[in-house]
């Protein structure tokens, strides 16, 4: 018989390490943990913070440019913050595990947010209002989760369309009752949002990111943790271009600058459009414009030059509008005589693999072709939101009860039919080459997790939500066809996972940090520096989350 797993031990002990404290988010990227040293200074005491996630902002990046003097306003809150060089994120490396890593202290198996586009076998479709059909749902929370994308309609306005599309929201039984299930209802833990409105008297709430409604879920299941979401669509269509946001770089810029400006204008007391509002306690945004470059093919000048993390000129060019948009924002904190008050956390929710363009390989489909060809899923591809009569998602036609696969760098596999495990694993296996239709998963770093093992880090597949089947393949390999991108994310490769996290104070000295820890750490360390137990956090208290160290704690 052929074996049901592929890994090394390293991998494997890397893939399945347990989920207390910062152990759970070691990587295969992380490097060996070592003493921390003691703190210089009192421990931090914020009255504001500020988050700011830069999506595929690597830690070898943060490094790079500090060493260059390529970017001084980062180089400058480095003066007085401590630089994590081993921090990961939690096994997952796509947008939505990873900010919730960063929002609630734990990882997908607490959170439960393994993707934008998942899959729930206890959710009903959109469209049954009683709950009284086929269970198992595709759910796809992204650009089409706004009223533009309602019946495969155009993206044509920047807030989404200004509510959600009714098409997007699938249905549970709650207590009996048919019930919908808007993005803030499927996170399963509280955020650092409603813990920060709850415990601190008049405290005010701000997040911005990159989908209008897609985002709801950092509302947290209250559905009200933040007071000032910013509905801003990155896949709208700009009137004046004719293409959405993400086209090029620095039509990224332009995007994000929405975002630049909605925190100057919170950080001078107003909301995000700039009506007067007080500071909020707790704030951030991400920025897209990095993500954007790497992906860009490295023949254009997108991606890196070679293994040691080089820039190409888009990446380059896009690092530096973010350590510029970051000067304007500390600017205007200390023109508002907030800084001295503030902490302000430079992050990433993923980064993006392959940084070596040799090592890239562009596999197309196969996983997906390898599972439609052997049944496990519907082999013409009408499954979840794959099958909807627009072609596009969420438009209300989309098929329940089939199961489903997501891949990017991973592959996320829902069975259709749960028995068919064991005989899906051979198959995975006795095909994980990289020639002709195999999956590219056949090397040291690559693995194929399930059963009790994928139970223990991600959480078991029987109670709906978690994957039946993780596949990770070798470093490098992305699952597409595309001739307009040469990187991507989502897994748990090295250049996906290792991230850059710098934690700036002002009473902080400058340090760099080489412990291993991860970007769950982030949310009890934010809540610790307003003065909040992090145990208020649910996934803090689930998986064990610890302060990140040197901070004085």
């Amino acid at each position: 018989m052929k074996p049901l797993f592929l890994f090394s031990a390293t991998v494997l002990a890397a893939a399945l390490a347990g989920c207390g404290g910062s152990s759970d988010n070691t990587a295969v990227s992380a490097p060996t943990p070592t003493p921390t040293p003691a703190p210089s200074a009192a421990a931090v005491s914020a009255k504001h913070v500020l988050l700011i996630s830069v999506d595929g902002l690597h830690q070898q990046d943060m490094s790079n440019c500090l060493a260059n003097n390529t970017c001084p306003n980062l180089a400058a809150l480095a003066k007085t913050g401590v630089n994590y060089t081993g921090a990961t994120t939690p096994g997952l490396s796509d947008s939505f595990p990873g900010l919730a890593a960063l929002l609630t202290g734990g990882s997908p198996k607490t959170a439960g947010l393994f993707y934008d586009v998942s899959y729930d076998r206890t959710l009903y479709a959109p469209t049954d209002t009683t709950c009284t059909g086929p269970q198992g749902w595709n759910v796809v929370f992204d650009e089409t989760t706004g009223i533009d994308g309602w019946n495969g309609g155009a993206l044509i306005h920047i807030d989404g369309g200004g509510a959600f599309n009714p098409d997007a929201i699938p249905h549970q039984k709650i207590n009996g009752v048919c019930t919908p299930v808007y993005p803030h209802n499927y996170i399963k833990t509280n955020t650092v949002f409603e813990v920060v409105k709850a415990n601190l008297p008049g405290a005010r709430t701000a997040w911005a990111d990159k989908h209008a409604w897609g985002y709801d879920w950092v509302n947290g299941p209250s559905g009200k943790g933040v007071d000032d979401l910013a509905r801003t669509e990155i896949n709208s269509i700009d009137a004046a271009t004719g293409k959405d946001y993400t086209d090029v770089y620095t039509h990224t810029e332009q995007f994000d600058n929405l975002h630049v400006q909605a925190i100057l204008n919170q950080i001078d007391g107003k909301d995000s459009t700039g009506v007067t509002a007080s500071v909020p306690t707790l704030f951030g945004t991400n920025f897209q414009t990095l993500s954007v470059a790497q992906k860009a093919t490295n023949a254009s000048g997108g991606g890196y030059t070679d293994a040691r993390f080089t820039p190409g000129a888009q990446v380059a060019a896009a690092i530096s509008y973010v350590d510029t948009a970051v000067g304007k924002m500390v600017a205007e904190l200390k023109a508002q005589n907030l800084y001295s008050s503030t902490l302000i956390v430079i992050t990433a929710k993923h980064g993006q693999s392959p940084s070596d363009h040799s090592l890239l390989v562009k596999n197309g489909d196969t996983l997906m072709a390898l599972l439609e060809a052997n049944n496990y899923l519907d082999s013409a591809g009408n499954f979840g939101q794959n099958a909807t009569t627009s072609g596009s998602l969420n438009d209300g036609t989309g098929l329940a009860g089939t199961g489903m696969v997501q891949d990017d760098d991973v592959g996320l596999i829902w069975l259709r039919d749960q028995s068919q495990l064991s005989a899906v694993l051979a198959t995975l296996n006795a095909n994980n080459g990289c020639t002709g239709t195999g999956i590219c998963a056949n090397n040291a770093q690559a693995y194929i997790l399930s059963g009790s093992q994928l139970a223990a880090k991600f959480g078991d597949p029987a109670q709906g939500r978690t994957p039946d089947i993780i596949v990770q393949p070798n470093p490098g390999v992305i699952y597409t066809s595309s001739t307009k991108k040469d990187a991507e994310h989502g897994g748990n490769a090295p250049d996906d996972s290792h991230v850059a996290l710098l934690v700036s104070f002002p009473t902080l000295t400058a340090a760099t940090n080489t412990s291993a820890v991860g970007t769950t750490q982030v949310a009890p360390t934010m809540l610790k520096a307003l003065g909040l137990a992090p145990t208020l956090l649910n996934a803090v208290q689930a998986e064990g989350t610890v302060v990140l160290p040197g901070l004085g704690y």
